[in-house]
């Protein structure tokens, strides 16, 4: 008999033996199981860290007044508003027509080139800048466009 013949005899047979080995025995549920249990709900491993407290908070908790220390500071500052009254400075209100300054941003926020300007703010004026050359702007770069 032939190898290839012989193999052709012999595999359906190996094949069934293992088959019913496999089923029969059961082996294959037994496999499937741990399978299905190890997939089940996985629990992931999780590193208990200490949070690290913010170093803009813990200095301003620091620096803070006490309940008491509060009400000292704002005592005093009533005894010296009192003491400047209306006799300090003839009478003049020096804040008269004054907006307060806008509230500053938490260091968190992304700073803007704007963000301590008041949005009513006209800003600067630049219109005499230059002073008389100013209206001839043009005429004085066309100049010097030319020397080059």
């Amino acid at each position: 008999m032939k190898k290839s013949e012989f193999k052709k005899l012999i595999k359906p047979l190996v094949a069934e033996c293992i088959n019913e080995s496999l089923l029969e025995g059961g082996l294959i549920s037994g496999i499937i199981a741990e399978v299905v249990r190890g997939m089940g709900n996985p629990q992931p491993i999780v590193e208990a860290t200490p949070r690290k407290a913010d170093p803009t908070v813990e200095r301003m908790k620091r620096n803070a007044f006490s309940e008491e220390q509060s009400g000292k500071l704002k005592e005093h500052k009533q005894k010296l508003m009192s003491a400047i009254g209306g006799g300090a400075y003839n009478g003049v209100n020096l804040f008269e027509g004054t907006t307060p300054a806008p509230a500053q941003a938490s260091p968190k926020q992304q700073a803007s080139p704007l963000s301590g300007q008041a949005p009513g703010d006209s800003g600067v004026d630049i219109s005499t800048l230059f002073g008389s050359v100013g209206h001839n702007w043009n005429a004085h770069m066309n100049d010097v466009k030319e020397r080059k």
